[in-house]
């Protein structure tokens, strides 16, 4: 299925300063599949090794890492020549060897013109310090797949090319709109994990069946990753991980969202599930949005350690923890509802991510509220997001009277629609990942 990280793997491997690459992402985004299909396309041979599948190779990495002595035993062990000028070197599950992890710093100083990738899950909480190339690798992260490349894996290109050429000025045809609201509920309940993705898209036909078919391999990969709780961060710790994981829907349910610890263990603060919280941010499973009192620049400033929101990784598999029936999501009338606008909300935290990857920040203040509040240039916008096509805008006004926005941004159910006399953008939850939009089309 097209990945649209394929570009940024392409453009790295044209860089004259490229060092080897790290390709993040939580277990079952398609990390393997991208690199490998990189690899084959891209250049003369693509030499594999899997740590995780193949312990012994582990012993390769013992004692000399340097990269001529590593390359031997490589070659050895896979009985093939590696081209250090036209083939990829691809160490896949590279958490499972610490030193092979290591060995990356050589690659870039002693033999910088050999493209090496490695993929990992866990990277980011898995190992110790001394283990890891500090400044010597590039990264890339690999997020579930966003709605766009849904649409690609769908079919349903005309609708990507719709979102594609969306400015500013454009007029969605209300049928259109429709359709691709209809495509967008579809993908709250399936969700970008790959595999499930493949899924569906060979059973779309009959929806019903297919989505039992789709909530039953959810929750075996809701099962595989509790299961790496206990075997990557411990028996002790896994405890308190499962809690916090498990807590995300009914934390989310809540009128006010800010994540409470007290609701997840009884007598619980912070500080007890601190650790828990960063080790899941570290293996992104969750994505923390820190609240800050005030729309200045940097946001960074006016939050709090304990001020914080909860999202998690792939819309479908919140659905899945949750409970959620997919006939409670496609047949809502006033989308989703029953979750209190949960999902949208993490709907736009995902494509935001999936768009820039930068923190993510919200806004609250006495009784005001703002789900997200976003830096463009210097300026601080104010974005809410609404479950369905109507609601209140006070804590918009409320931001935008103390902070001077330019203009305010509500994402919802509703049509794109820009209202330059009362300073609203309005945007289709489809379009978030493309906001802001240029003023014409490109």
């Amino acid at each position: 299925m097209k990945r649209t990280l394929y570009t940024a793997l392409t453009a790295w491997k044209e860089r004259n300063d490229r060092k080897p690459l790290i390709l993040r992402g939580t277990r079952q985004t398609g990390k393997t599949y991208l690199l490998t299909e990189f690899g084959n396309r891209e250049f003369r041979k693509l030499h594999y090794l899997n740590f995780q599948k193949d312990r012994t190779l582990n012993q390769l990495f013992e004692g000399n890492l340097s990269p001529g002595h590593l390359l031997e035993l490589i070659e050895f062990a896979l009985k093939d020549d590696v081209n250090i000028g036209e083939d990829l070197l691809f160490f896949d599950e590279i958490q499972d060897c610490p030193r092979a992890l290591t060995s990356l710093k050589y690659f870039c100083e002693d033999m910088p013109q050999l493209a090496v990738v490695s993929a990992g899950s866990l990277l980011g909480v898995v190992g110790a310090a001394s283990s890891f190339p500090v400044g010597k690798v590039n990264f890339l992260d690999l997020y579930p797949m966003s709605f766009v490349e849904f649409l690609e894996a769908m079919g349903e290109s005309r609708s990507v090319k719709v979102l594609e050429e969306a400015s500013l000025g454009t007029k969605i045809p209300p049928f259109i709109h429709d359709t691709i609201m209809g495509i967008l509920k579809e993908y709250m309940v399936v969700g970008g994990m790959p595999e499930i993705v493949a899924l569906y898209r060979t059973g779309r036909a009959s929806k019903r069946q297919v989505y039992v078919e789709v909530r039953e391999r959810q929750q075996e990969l809701l099962s595989t990753y509790l299961g790496d709780f206990s075997k990557y961060a411990g028996t002790a710790r896994a405890k308190e991980l499962v809690a916090v994981f498990e807590s995300i829907p009914s934390q989310l349910a809540k009128e006010n969202k800010r994540y409470i610890a007290s609701q997840v263990v009884e007598g619980g603060r912070f500080s007890q599930l601190q650790d828990a919280i960063d080790w899941l941010t570290g293996a992104g499973l969750v994505r923390k949005v820190m609240i800050t009192n005030s729309g200045v620049l940097p946001f960074s400033s006016f939050t709090k350690p304990n001020r914080f929101k909860l999202y998690f990784f792939d819309i479908g598999m919140l659905g899945a923890l949750g409970g959620l029936d997919p006939e409670e999501i496609i047949l809502q009338h006033d989308l989703f509802a029953t979750f209190k606008g949960a999902f949208c909300e993490n709907l736009v935290a995902q494509e935001f991510t999936y768009a820039g990857g930068k923190p993510l920040y919200a806004w609250a203040s006495n009784t005001a509220e703002v789900e997200f509040i976003r830096n463009i240039q210097g300026n601080v916008l104010p974005i809410e997001v609404k479950a369905g096509l109507s609601g209140k805008l006070k804590s918009l006004n409320v931001f935008v009277g103390k902070y001077q926005s330019s203009y305010q941004v509500r994402i919802s159910s509703r049509n794109l629609e820009i209202n330059a006399s009362a300073a609203m953008h309005s945007y289709p939850l489809y379009l978030a990942y493309r906001f802001p939009l240029d003023e014409t089309a490109s």
